[in-house]
């Protein structure tokens, strides 16, 4: 008996929502507004950490030696480092390799070139590459080689330069920006997600007077006040199904043609596979914000304005 009440409650929901067409393509559209800027934060989200990430992976502490420092301080140093627990991998590149470098990176560059040759000397110096387990052990990192003596020789300083300090501008630079993006973005969602009851909130009240004949006689022939509620929270539901549908329709296309674009400014990635790869999950976070948005509106219209 309950699952027959069911389906023709559902059945009711469907064709009141084909009936008024023009009605529900309204609440549509601006539904499918709302959730295709959530679903545009979903992939700005995914962007923006992803960049951040590779920045993160790039991000490491280089120590370069003067000319004059000897291979066995700079690999005493090398060992000290080493025990640290936050570092995960010291590279170490000497004077003869950082020319050699040099020279690869500059082959294209005949004054540079002609220029390193008139030296009688060397003029680069060793260094070492330091990459941390975790991106924020570099300030503990950075913080050892400042505050002890393990860069000293005799009292003096072998170091020629500690670059951590210049990157870790640029990812707080660039955390700020994406912490920035997501709080206008929440805001964003907020305010579509409010427009969008609203707009559902309305169109079931007019669906309501609409259908009001069919209710009153709905009511002399002895219908449940949840039977006749029912039909009008299925159609809400189904607004926000339909647009949560649109919505996926509409970024097939444009993730395709955007792949490049992503390749290109945002260090390799495919928004088209991360699509495709992750559909269950943006699935489940429109397609549930369609229903919620909906279900929500259309059971506020209900409670508000049928009076059974």
């Amino acid at each position: 008996m309950l699952i027959t009440k069911l389906k023709r409650v559902t059945k009711a929901g469907f064709v009141s929502f084909w009936r008024n067409g023009f009605i529900s393509f309204a609440s549509i559209l601006v539904m499918s507004i709302t959730l295709f800027v959530i679903g545009s934060i979903v992939f700005m989200g995914t962007i923006f950490n992803h960049t951040l990430d590779q920045i993160k992976d790039k991000v490491d502490i280089n120590v370069y030696f003067i000319t004059s420092a000897g291979t066995q301080d700079i690999m005493a140093i090398k060992k000290n480092l080493e025990a640290l627990p936050e570092v995960s991998k010291i590279t170490y590149t000497s004077r003869e390799d950082a020319l050699t470098n040099f020279k690869n990176k500059h082959e294209n560059d005949e004054q540079t070139l002609q220029a390193l040759a008139e030296l009688n000397d060397n003029p680069l110096g060793a260094s070492l590459n330091i990459k941390a387990k975790e991106p924020s052990q570099y300030e503990g990192i950075a913080g050892y080689l400042k505050g002890k003596d393990v860069l000293l020789k005799d009292g003096a300083s072998i170091v020629d330069k500690i670059n951590y300090y210049q990157n870790k501008v640029a990812i707080d630079r660039f955390t700020k920006i994406i912490d920035g993006a997501n709080k206008v973005g929440m805001g964003l969602i907020i305010i579509l997600v409010l427009f969008s009851i609203i707009i559902t909130f309305n169109t079931i009240r007019l669906t309501i007077y609409v259908s009001r004949d069919e209710i009153s006689v709905m009511k002399l022939v002895g219908a449940s006040n949840r039977y006749i509620r029912g039909p009008f929270v299925v159609s809400g539901i189904m607004y926000g199904f339909v647009s949560a549908m649109f919505t996926l329709i509409m970024f097939y296309p444009i993730t395709f043609y955007s792949t490049r674009a992503t390749e290109n400014f945002f260090m390799g990635l495919n928004l088209f596979d991360y699509y495709i790869r992750n559909f269950g999950q943006i699935f489940l976070i429109i397609a549930g914000s369609g229903i919620f948005i909906g279900a929500i509106s259309s059971y506020l219209a209900v409670r508000r304005y049928l009076k059974v």
